[in-house]
Order: C-alpha cells, then structure tokens, then sequence
C-alpha cells in the first residue's frame, strides 16, 4: 500500500490555539516541531483535541530564544478521524510549528 507523506505547519503562533493540523481518517504524526522565533523566553502547549477533551502532549513546556522542541522524540503519534492537532503559546506571535506526517494509513 502507497504511503501519503504529508506536512503541516503553523507560523506566527501566538496566545491562542492554533488548529496545525485535523485527521481524516487514520493517520500518524512521525514528526512535530515547535520552534520559538521570538525574543523572549516562551511556554508552548501542544494538545490533540478528540472532539471533546484536550489531550496534551506537553504543557507549559519552556523553549528559551531560538530553540525548539521535538514533541515526539522518536516515537509516532496516532489520530484518528477528526483529531485536532493544537498548538498555543504563552506570548503573541512567537512559535512556528512544522508536523510531519502519513495521511490515510489504514481504512
């Protein structure tokens, strides 16, 4: 079976959550990294909604100036249909978020 390679990314992220990417059926995430571009010292959350409770995957995590989380390590996360993933910062406009991933794994 062909496998769909597929990547998301979010820029600028600030004090509100940004929706990075929603599953359409069952995918994995093998990739997420968030980086901080602003002048400061940030805390980032990173959270699948399910459509009803926020599942964090770090919270409140610290990332001085200029560095950046993988959220993943090496491991791989799967969603489902209609997982929300969700990116938020402490401080206006200050993460980027790139999420690499393989859409449609299984039926």
């Amino acid at each position: 079976m062909a496998q769909n390679f597929r990547r998301y990314t979010g820029n600028d992220i600030g004090t509100s959550p940004v929706t990075i990417a929603t599953a359409n059926s069952f995918d994995t995430y093998v990739g997420i990294h968030v980086t901080n571009i602003h002048t400061a010292a940030v805390n980032v959350d990173v959270y699948v909604n399910d459509g009803t409770n926020d599942i964090y995957l770090v919270k409140n995590a610290p990332l001085p100036v200029g560095g950046a989380l993988q959220v993943l390590g090496t491991g791989k996360l799967v969603v489902e249909s209609g997982d929300a993933l969700k990116v938020q910062s402490d401080t206006a406009s200050s993460v980027d978020c790139w999420v690499s991933a393989v859409d449609d794994i299984s039926t």
